[in-house]
This record gives C-alpha cells, structure tokens and sequence, in this order.
C-alpha cells in the first residue's frame, strides 16, 4: 500500500477530531469553570473546617490540663474550711497568735496555721486561688451573698463580712464566697444637723 491509498480517509478523519474536539471545548468550558470554582470551594471549606477542628482541640487540651484538678481541688476546699475554723475558734485571725496560752497549745495552733497555709501555696501553684472578697464591691459571678445588713462605714453593694472564701481555678469560679453585703448606713448613721427655725 502507498500513502497515496488513503488521502481520501485521511483528510475526513482528522477534521472530524479536530471538529469534534472543537465542540466539546466550546460546549464545556463553563461548566468545567463551574465545577473547577465549586471543587475549590469546597476544599477551602474542608480546609477551614480543619482548622478550626485543630484549634478546638488544642484549646480543649489546655483546658483538659488546666481544670483537670478541679475536682480534687473542690474537694481539698472542705479542708482549708476546717483549719480555717479550728483557727477562728482559738481566735486567731491572720498571722498573730494569741498570748497567755501554754506552750504546747500555742505549737498547735502554729502547726494549724502553717500546714493551712502550705495547703493554699499548693493550690495556688496548681492554679487555684483565693478570692478576696472582704471590702469588694459585690460580684455575682465571684460571690455568694447569704445577707445584707447595714453597713455603716461601707458603701452600699460591697461586701461586709466574708462567711467562706470563694477560689478559682484558671478562669473559671471553682467556689463562689459566701458574703454579707452592705445594704449602706442605717437611719442612726444618718445624723442630720439640726433646722434652726426662721421668724
């Protein structure tokens, strides 16, 4: 066979392709532009699906270690309650210890008191602190308040008097204090200068 047998079928064929190729490229092109847009639409909303999956997990694991004790912690309260008590019931407040008690007495009392304190230092190192209510001004997101009475010298909406100490832990109240709150001062606070009558 020569190249001469088949220029007739040559020539038709090749057409047709390039036709047919034509077609499909002009018929298509816009929905392939659609789908290609809509695929990277796609990917990019999986992409920061991800990422935010990725970030959620990192802060739940910091929070997973953070708050992990706060259980325990809670439960170690109910100890630091009660040497707070035992030291309010020999009349302690703070660091004095009272005079004119026996020896042995008194290196209790000195025990109390330092092993109460060496129990907030390690709450404190574990994230968990004391809230100082006394003299604040009422927060109900920090404090419980289980009165108001009057409080003299101490505005109206803070606290008076601290029943229990609240704690934190982190961000988050672990305890909210129990608090009296100053409802302001009572009517024998409010002394009014006498009115001179006028002729």
């Amino acid at each position: 066979m020569s190249n001469q047998d088949f220029p007739e079928n040559a020539g038709p064929e090749n057409d047709g392709a390039d036709d047919l190729q034509g077609d499909e490229g002009a018929g298509d092109s816009p929905s392939h532009e659609q789908e290609i847009a809509e695929l990277n639409d796609r990917i990019l909303r999986i992409a920061a699906e991800l990422e935010n999956t990725r970030r959620r997990a990192a802060r739940e694991k910091v929070d997973a270690g953070r708050y992990a004790i706060a259980g325990f912690a809670r439960d170690l309260l109910a100890v630091s309650d009660n040497f707070d008590r035992a030291l309010r019931t020999a009349g302690i407040s703070g660091d004095d210890l009272p005079e004119g008690r026996s020896e042995a007495f008194m290196g209790l009392l000195s025990g109390i008191q330092m092993t109460e304190k060496e129990l907030l230092t390690v709450l404190e190192r574990h994230g968990v602190n004391r809230i100082d209510a006394a003299g604040e001004k009422f927060d109900p997101n920090l404090h419980q308040a289980v009165a108001q009475v009057p409080g003299g010298a101490i505005p109206t909406g803070h606290v008076v008097d601290v029943a229990q100490p609240g704690f934190t832990i982190g961000d988050r109240v672990l305890r909210a204090a129990m608090v009296t709150v100053s409802s302001g001062a009572t009517a024998a606070d409010n002394t009014t200068e006498p009115q001179t009558e006028s002729n």
